[in-house]
């Protein structure tokens, strides 16, 4: 989902302006024109991690009620100040305006949904017991939670772990990617404008070593993470150990898109190329392979390279708009025009060759290239603009392929029958599966989250309560009522 963009010859290189930088600086730059836009200095993980401590008992002891106020007054705050976000996030991913204003909506709606989330999946409930006794079940807080945000949805994707862990009466650490710290910036002020405390609510910038240092601290109760799969399993290996810790893991995919019969084939490109090329590809349930029926090769494939030659490529404030941006940098850009080669130079044959018109920015263009020949095809995530196309003969070596893969994330069914998308459902591994719809854009209103290398069945979206939160279960009688019946002496 974030992270550095995995190179298929397992190469990467990090460049970039080195100017004026001390190692002690965390620095965001605009990737639509390379301008220096934030800088700051990386948090002390100690005292961040003592505030949080301090100040969990106060606010777990706040009534839920109060709680879920305060949190709708953070949606009214994100209101007040929506283009200004949308401005900071536009500069600082390079995504279109449009689409950074579709993501500061989202941050709005996640409030009332995680609280009707929180309603339904952590209910109080009483039950009968022995003795005319009562048992109860109610949910307590873990307490300090660190949520480690990514760069391609600075705000959205980790305010969907923050709310749900705020109404839960959690505090948080929130440590933003080191390459979209403003936009996190931004949403941390929201809240704490909101009367959400900067001791509750934490803005923790830092970088890699900061974030294994959170991960690391015996203050801290648990990990929400939304990112790479590599950073993910490194986590995981991190805490394998501590079983006391909670981690919950949102990761990305190597998506699959299989194309059947349609008569529809000019929606179904439609589908195919905002699945594949939305956010510059940079979505964790981006279409990275497009498997289609042999017989459909020769009038689909042409139609999506068609559309994808019209996709305009550009700044985020360019008029007329763009479809996508850049991405996230150079190094992004390097490994992906690497991989792009590395698949070419092993039996791919390019459809759309990817294109970078200027070598000092992160623009690309969307590429498209047939890998069925190639004989071991990566499986890795491609966090950018290239779509592979692989032509299987029937339906069951179609969902094979589709499955001939480590993630599990997001996996869509365009054209088929009925009976077909049921036999997709059944057999897809993965933890969004649809049928002639993208790929991305899941619902928070449902869970989100994936198997294999996409997570560890820990889903986020509505489902994100279930780990905001832990059960407890208590038998309970307002006075002692107890007879020993066997083995007591008259």
């Amino acid at each position: 989902m974030d992270g550095a963009t995995t190179s298929a010859a397992s190469r990467t290189r990090d460049r970039g302006p080195i100017a004026s930088v001390t190692t002690a600086d965390i620095i965001s730059f605009e990737p639509a024109t390379g301008a220096e836009l934030w800088r700051g200095t990386p948090c002390d993980v100690d005292d961040v991690v003592a505030r949080a401590r301090r100040a969990w008992p106060a606010w777990a002891a706040q009534p839920l009620s109060t709680r879920m106020e305060l949190v709708r007054r953070f949606a009214n705050e994100v209101r007040k100040d929506a283009e200004a976000l949308a401005t900071m996030i536009a500069r600082e991913t390079g995504k279109p305006l449009w689409e950074a204003h579709a993501e500061v909506e989202q941050l709005v709606a996640k409030v009332e949904v995680s609280i009707r989330a929180y309603a339904e999946r952590t209910s109080q409930r009483k039950l009968d017991s022995a003795l005319q006794g009562k048992m109860a079940l109610r949910h307590k807080p873990h307490g300090v939670l660190v949520v480690l945000g990514p760069f391609n949805y600075p705000c959205h994707l980790p305010n969907a772990h923050i709310v749900p862990a705020l109404i839960a009466g959690n505090v948080v650490v929130f440590k933003p990617s080191e390459k979209a710290p403003a936009s996190g910036e931004m949403l941390a002020r929201c809240f704490n404008r909101a009367g959400i405390s900067a001791a509750v609510m934490q803005f923790a910038p830092g970088g890699p070593l900061e974030g294994q240092r959170l991960i690391a601290h015996e203050g801290i109760d648990g990990v929400l993470f939304t990112g790479s799969a590599n950073t993910g399993i490194a986590i995981n290996r991190k805490l394998a150990t501590r079983p006391d810790k909670l981690v919950a893991l949102e990761m990305g995919g190597n998506n699959a898109m299989v194309m059947w019969d349609t008569p529809k084939l000019a929606d179904a490109a439609s589908l195919i190329v905002q699945s594949a090329f939305s956010s510059a590809g940079q979505r964790c349930t981006a279409a990275r392979r497009l498997i289609v029926k042999a017989s459909l090769y020769d009038q689909i494939v042409p139609m999506v390279k068609s559309l994808a030659d019209r996709v305009i490529v550009g700044a985020p404030f360019d008029e007329p708009a763009p479809f996508m941006g850049p991405v996230i940098d150079n190094a992004a850009a390097d490994g992906l025009s690497e991989s792009f080669l590395y698949l070419m130079s092993h039996g791919g044959r390019a459809i759309k060759h990817l294109q970078r018109p200027d070598g000092t920015l992160p623009f690309l263009s969307p590429a498209i290239i047939d890998t069925t020949a190639m004989t071991d095809r990566p499986d890795v995530e491609l966090f950018g603009p290239i779509l592979q196309v692989i032509r299987v003969e029937d339906f069951d070596e179609a969902i094979a392929e589709a499955n001939n893969t480590r993630f599990g994330l997001a996996a869509s069914l365009v054209g088929g029958t009925p009976q077909e998308y049921n036999r997709f459902w059944a057999n897809m591994r993965a933890g969004i599966v649809n049928w002639n719809r993208a790929t991305i854009g899941p619902s928070h209103a449902a869970p989100v989250g994936g198997v294999g290398l996409s997570g560890n069945h820990r889903p986020s979206g509505y489902y994100a309560a279930d780990y905001c939160a832990y059960p407890v279960a208590s038998g309970e009688m307002e006075q002692p009522r107890a007879v020993i019946g066997v083995g007591i002496r008259p």
